[in-house]
């Protein structure tokens, strides 16, 4: 017996806030359908003693130590910005009179 019934995509279109067409709830009807049917097998294989993972080999991240090299001098970073006062970038202000 299926458990998505075409009355229940029109109310999950409700509360999605979606207007569905009749031709979208019967197409959605029968997608969903399967969808949970597909759900409803997996969660037959999965057994307390399969392990949940969300990637099918391990991951683990890889850090080069954190070291500082060769800096550049104030001269060096400013030297091809458009503007630039009191050794800084000038910009563009962005906020307005109420900051």
């Amino acid at each position: 017996m299926s458990e998505i019934t075409p009355d229940l995509v029109r109310h999950l279109g409700v509360l999605a806030r979606i207007q569905l067409s009749e031709d979208e709830v019967q197409r959605l009807t029968g997608q969903l359908d399967v969808i949970v049917d597909n759900i409803a097998k997996v969660s037959e294989v999965a057994t307390p003693d399969v392990i949940a993972t969300s990637h099918p080999i391990p991951l683990e991240n890889v850090f080069r130590p954190d070291v500082p090299g060769m800096m550049l001098s104030v001269s060096e970073v400013l030297q091809n910005a458009p503007d630039a006062a009191d050794d800084r970038f000038r910009v563009t202000a962005i906020l307005g009179e109420e900051q």
